[in-house]
């Protein structure tokens, strides 16, 4: 029995019933679903690594702890899939603390009384107590910008609130080298936008589309435009694409990172692994090792991307495409003319994150900014790493042979229902070109949901006739998520030398005192200049007293800042 795929199954199956049963809701979201999924197959690893190494025929494992636990002396008896299983239980049991019968039921083919178990099982602690002071997934009273291009709840599900604000900027990466960054989206919110932009927010409207809305789309944007909205409308392939990659948290389906992690499981077991002289398939070893590098890979790409989103804080397309027209919005102007809606429209709702197995629940946009898409991070950095440790050379843009099966997505597995309780039908899906044409679907697929722009994946250009042109192969990585999750699998495969993930000598970005920051846009220029503190020692006359008229000023940019405007029939309520 392989210990690192068995104890893998069992990391997967918590990550479903935390989304599935409300009484063992932990680790929720992306982000702490894929900090869940580092932990526990970092701690593997260095638990299989600490033993391999201490036996005559070590494969060369380094360890990942920056200050290991020791191995107990070789004993005859001993398994090592005794300390994986140590490992596992630890982080798990700490992790998913509603779920630790289940863990204990799992040990029954394992031998807790071995030495190496034990082993394990300070390997777990170490490692979490390493992690124990990671921010939360919780919003801890953060407020929503109310400026234009900024993100703010779904329309169409007010009540979301907002999933991690905090948690990439104040997280230290688990295994990369350095902390990855994007350059700002293709938008210029200065009253004008880039012709990218607009390209991108045409896309959209109408391939990501709410079907019972299909109708409402104009054939053109408009007399001299060659844009055609109703002849690009979804087509049903798109909408199949759209759901098959979606695991938005989803009853019995979990999250993106799970969906990953069984493609990976399928590799593993499956494809011959070229590496190896003479090429085999992977041993229990080299799964440590692959399993290590992917989820320590997504980690990182749950920190970088969440960081970058809190930071850029740009719109989703419901709220985009519905406020294009600058007379919409909380910071409307009144002296605006009448709405343009040529490429905006107050009506539009995308097809959304599919609601699977929750009957007559709408679906939803995700409840955290659009930029950079973290499917297209999350996809591409876990796939990419695989390839790397498959021999596909870095620096690779292209398909590749690895997969050359069918692959069955839970979403439609002849099981799973949608939010209107239909059965959705079993569906096999080939991939020409293997984990990289994987890694493009899923970022595209976002697009077909009407949940991101298509540069929350990749950079792109305008054709003469004004649609769209990703770029696919990725010429740019500092667009999109794509780009970005492709340099954080090569900079962690590189900095372990290929070998395994390596302890990150980076830390976390901020100075200031988690939670102080109250808008992560305003660090680093992101989305906004950062506030400059203004002196309370001294006034505008450099005497020690401010003056009243000092903070009166004050109060009314704070207010300016947070103002909303709401009418009335003699004039307007500011609040």
């Amino acid at each position: 029995m392989d210990s690192i795929l068995f104890w893998n199954a069992v990391a997967l199956e918590a990550n479903r019933v935390s989304f599935s049963d409300p009484a063992k809701a932990e680790q929720q979201g992306p982000t702490l679903s894929s900090r869940a999924l580092a932990i526990v197959h970092l701690a593997m690893y260095d638990a299989y690594a600490g033993i391999e190494n201490n036996t005559a025929n070590s494969g060369g494992f380094p360890r990942y702890l920056p200050a290991p636990p020791l191995p107990p002396p070789v004993a005859p008896n001993s398994s090592i899939a005794n300390a994986v299983a140590g490992a596992a239980f630890r982080t798990l049991s700490g992790l998913y603390k509603t779920q630790r019968d289940y863990f204990e039921s799992q040990l029954s083919c394992f031998d807790r009384n071995d030495p190496y178990f034990g082993f394990g099982m300070d390997v777990g602690s170490t490692l979490l107590k390493l992690r124990e002071n990671d921010p939360s997934a919780d919003a801890f009273g953060y407020m929503a910008s109310m400026k234009r291009y900024r993100h703010r709840v779904d329309p169409d599900n007010p009540g979301q609130g907002f999933h991690a604000p905090y948690y990439g900027y104040y997280s230290k990466p688990f295994a990369s080298k350095i902390r990855h960054k994007l350059d700002k989206p293709p938008v210029l919110p200065t009253g004008n936008v880039s012709a990218e932009y607009v390209a991108a927010l045409r896309q959209v409207r109408s391939e990501g589309i709410k079907a019972e809305l299909m109708a409402t789309l104009p054939d053109t944007v408009g007399a001299g435009s060659a844009a055609k909205l109703f002849a690009n409308r979804r087509i049903p392939e798109e909408t199949l694409v759209g759901i098959y990659w979606a695991y938005d948290g989803s009853i019995r389906l979990g999250t993106p990172p799970r969906f990953y992690n069984q493609i990976i499981r399928d590799l593993a077991m499956n494809t011959v692994n070229p590496q190896f002289n003479p090429p085999r398939k992977n041993n229990e070893g080299d799964n440590a090792r692959l399993f290590a590098f992917v989820n320590a890979a997504m980690g990182d790409a749950g920190i970088f991307a969440w960081e970058q989103k809190y930071c850029h804080d740009l719109w989703r397309p419901v709220v985009g495409i519905r406020e294009h027209d600058e007379s919409f919005g909380p910071q409307a102007p009144h002296n605006n003319s009448n709405a343009d809606q040529r490429d905006g429209d107050a009506g539009w709702l995308p097809l959304g994150a599919p609601n699977t197995n929750n009957p007559m629940m709408k679906n939803f946009t995700p409840n955290f900014p659009a930029y950079p898409s973290g499917h297209a991070t999350f996809g591409a950095a876990a796939l990419h790493i695989a390839r790397l440790f498959y021999k596909i050379p870095k620096g690779n843009r292209t398909g590749d042979n690895l997969f050359p099966r069918g692959l069955v997505s839970e979403e439609f597995n002849g099981m799973n229902r949608d939010n209107m309780g239909t059965v959705r039908p079993r569906h096999v899906r080939k991939f020409k070109g293997g984990l990289w044409d994987m890694i493009i679907e899923n970022a595209t697929s976002r697009v077909f949901l009407g949940v991101h722009w298509i540069f929350d994946a990749f950079d792109l250009k305008v054709t003469s006739g004004g649609e769209v042109q990703p770029d696919v192969n990725i010429n740019n990585d500092k667009i999109g998520g794509v780009g970005l999750g492709l340099r954080i699998a090569e900079d962690i495969f590189d900095f372990g030398g290929k070998k395994a993930p390596k302890f990150s000598p980076s830390t976390a970005d901020p100075s200031d005192e988690f939670p102080q920051l109250v808008q992560p846009a305003t660090v680093n220029n992101c989305a906004e200049p950062k506030p400059v503190k203004k002196k309370k020692d001294e006034d505008k006359k450099g005497k020690g007293e401010r003056t009243n008229a000092d903070r009166e000023s004050e109060m009314e940019e704070e207010m300016n800042e947070l103002r909303v405007e709401t009418p009335y029939l003699d004039g307007v309520s500011p609040r």
